[in-house]
């Protein structure tokens, strides 16, 4: 027994971590090892597991084993896939376009708007085109906000203005013209078939069609929103997991600023 633990504690293990050859860790440095999740439309029996085993494998997963699988209805199983990959990625060379700004807090904002606006900003924020989820843009609108960051609705130098969901490009647009807006916030959690990326560009359209582009900063967000997809399709910024509010203000009163 004591010479199986001995070996086991000699046994010589990977932990060199090289970023020029980066590597999933799983149980130990540079094993490679990943886990993989997606639903087949087929029942949940012997046969689905080897499907999704040989899907695995086709993705490159070496040694794929099924660790869980969940009938989802009479023919849709949910699969969790484990595995390892040989692939590496050097990380010293991704280069990511992510939005540069120090984020403030609700009073720095406001007194930075005091300071250098000298007005309140008029901000309209929704979940526009056929998209129903209000967490989003509530989350960032709504005066009591989400996980310790009050909404801007809250903050006493914007004036904010949440329209809720479903809201049409056309009637979002003519709530700004009516209302004066400097900025305009777009939430979008449907992705489906790309769904968001149309809605949005349509936005950015029309906007230009009216004249309004170059006159507001237009801001977009969800859980498949990048800074570098917003930049892509014509807002000036894109915020996706993990931002609240005053990651939303500080960048649009320093636009604000420095545009204006």
């Amino acid at each position: 027994m004591s010479g199986g633990l001995y070996s086991m504690e000699k046994r010589d293990y990977d932990t060199t971590l090289d970023l020029c050859k980066l590597a999933p860790y799983g149980d130990t440095m540079n094993d490679g090892k990943v886990q993989l999740s997606f639903t087949l439309p087929v029942v949940d029996d012997e046969n689905g597991m080897e499907a999704a085993k040989i899907l695995a494998k086709k993705m490159g997963i070496a040694e794929p084993s099924v660790v869980c699988h969940n009938a989802l209805d009479k023919e849709f199983t949910f699969y969790v896939v484990y595995g390892g990959v040989s692939h590496r990625v050097d990380y010293t060379k991704i280069h990511v376009e992510r939005i540069e700004v120090d984020t403030m807090d609700m009073k720095e904002i406001n007194n930075y708007i005091r300071e250098h606006i000298k007005r309140k900003v008029v901000i309209i924020g929704a979940s526009t085109g056929t998209d129903a989820h209000t967490v989003g843009i509530d989350a960032i609108m709504n005066m009591k906000g989400y996980a310790g960051h009050y909404g801007l609705e809250r903050y006493d130098m914007i004036d904010a203005y949440n329209l809720g969901s479903q809201v049409p490009n056309e009637e979002f647009i003519k709530k700004a013209i009516e209302l004066k807006a400097d900025v305009l916030l777009v939430s979008q959690t449907v992705t489906q078939k790309n769904i968001h990326i149309a809605n949005l560009t349509n936005l950015v359209e029309l906007l230009e069609a009216e004249g309004l582009r170059d006159k507001i900063i237009l801001v977009c967000g969800g859980p498949r929103i990048t800074h570098e997809l917003a930049k892509e399709i014509g807002f000036d910024a894109g915020f996706g997991p993990g931002k609240y509010a005053d990651d939303v203000a500080s960048f649009v009163v320093t636009q604000m600023k420095e545009r204006f």
